[in-house]
């Protein structure tokens, strides 16, 4: 398996927390989304194929192990599940240090469609460029 990449790092504010004073999970989710997003566009050039956009498709069960509180330096690290023809599965892995240690957060599997967008609206498009 290859290193991971780190496609975020974000500091916790007041804005983001819940009632109950810890970070909305939908927070989380958000950052997520955009980290395993980089991650892929940062590995579909790494593997020398184009990116004109990209869509999120799905994103798997996400369970919270750890709360997040303000102050938090969030790390969202990503790897490649998988790289098809029009689209990516990444895997994002959220940690948190706290008192020395790190603590894993919660982590998800995300698909992404790569798109052009036309007159029509939006069409998944080849990831690799073709040799025609």
């Amino acid at each position: 398996m290859t290193e991971p990449y780190l496609a975020l790092k974000v500091v916790m504010m007041p804005r983001d927390t819940n009632p109950q004073g810890t970070i909305f999970g939908g927070v989380i989710l958000s950052h997520i989304d955009a980290a395993g997003a980089i991650g892929a566009i940062h590995e579909i050039k790494k593997a020398g194929g184009r990116v004109p956009g990209i869509v999120t498709v799905a994103m798997n069960k996400v369970e919270f192990h750890h709360p997040v509180f303000v102050g938090d330096v969030v790390s969202f690290l990503t790897h490649v599940v998988r790289l098809g023809q029009k689209s990516i599965t990444m895997q994002i892995s959220v940690e948190v240090e706290r008192a020395g240690a790190t603590l894993k957060v919660t982590a998800a599997e995300v698909v992404y469609v790569t798109v052009e967008v036309g007159p029509s609206g939006y069409k998944p498009v080849a990831i690799m460029p073709s040799s025609e």
